[in-house]
């Protein structure tokens, strides 16, 4: 059995603690989702230790006023912007085909939660397509990129909402079962969290290691269908707190080599047999390698 990872950082550490004194000049950056919330904290965070870093945005004028407050707060002028738009596949392709050089780190970061029912035109659910299927196409495309950088980092931002569902194969855009958002978005979460294990498989020879994450609680517009975020205060982080483990995943030479792993609060989880209470730790379900597999399989000939 694997040891499970644990770092100097915490609960409450924040994505500056977790780069503080680490140089990552020369190097090139991805981050979706980063016009809002904890994207741009990420995105902030990346760009204060000298990395070029490119905002993979839908908004990209919402995006653009975010890099410019990056580079004021910063410094750093390597600060860009591109249209990305993961529930279209023409959007991905087109992102791709104009990336033409190493990349070091992708974060996968961008995501939708409890939406209310709706599909994409090829018919696949509006969560799974996003937080998956759109991120599984665009680290796909970006392989050859993230090879050529010799160590590349990828990281997959999921949730303790896996914990609401396994990804139900047999069913996965509710073509049969009725529709619930929040098993669709569980799903959607369970299947971050095996595309990083799928991804550790098959790519760890390219020198690219893939982990996934919970950031925690922060209320930002990802709740913006759910009437606001319900978790306890006590158990709520900023955003400058939710990027932590992001950053400390795309970033610290501690988790060199680390790979096919979830963690929380800076530090990996422990797998739990059963939904805890306050949804902390992962289901065993997550981190089977048959699940990542067939995910793969299904991902890849979507």
């Amino acid at each position: 059995m694997m040891t499970q990872i644990k770092t100097p950082f915490g609960q409450h550490s924040t994505a500056a603690e977790a780069v503080k004194g680490i140089d990552l000049s020369g190097k090139r950056a991805i981050v979706t989702g980063a016009a809002s919330g904890i994207g741009v904290e990420t995105a902030r965070a990346l760009a204060s230790t000298g990395a070029e870093v490119t905002l993979a945005v839908r908004n990209t004028e919402a995006g653009a006023q975010v890099a410019a407050d990056i580079t004021a707060i910063t410094g750093n002028q390597n600060i860009y912007v591109a249209s990305l738009d993961l529930s279209d596949r023409r959007s991905i392709a087109t992102f791709v085909a104009a990336w033409d050089k190493p990349l070091h780190i992708l974060v996968n970061n961008a995501g939708v939660m409890a939406l209310p029912e709706q599909y994409t035109p090829e018919g696949w659910e509006m969560q799974f397509a996003t937080n998956h299927l759109g991120h599984f196409a665009l680290a796909l495309g970006l392989h050859d990129a993230l090879a050529a950088a010799g160590a590349a980092r990828l990281v997959s931002v999921s949730s303790s909402g896996h914990m609401l569902s396994p990804v139900v194969f047999d069913d996965i855009h509710f073509a049969f079962c009725r529709y619930d958002p929040w098993l669709a978005y569980g799903q959607s979460k369970t299947a971050n969290i095996l595309f990083a294990v799928g991804a550790t498989t098959r790519w760890f020879k390219d020198g690219i290691t893939a982990n996934a994450l919970m950031p925690g609680a922060i209320a930002t517009n990802l709740q913006r269908y759910v009437g606001g975020i319900q978790t306890p205060p006590e158990r709520q982080k900023t955003p400058e707190q939710g990027a932590a483990t992001s950053v400390l995943l795309a970033t610290t030479p501690l988790l060199k080599g680390i790979d096919g792993r979830y963690f929380e609060d800076c530090n990996e989880a422990a797998i739990v047999p059963r939904r805890t209470e306050d949804y902390s730790g992962v289901a065993p379900y997550a981190l089977d390698p048959d699940n990542a597999d067939r995910l793969w399989e299904v991902s890849f000939s979507s």
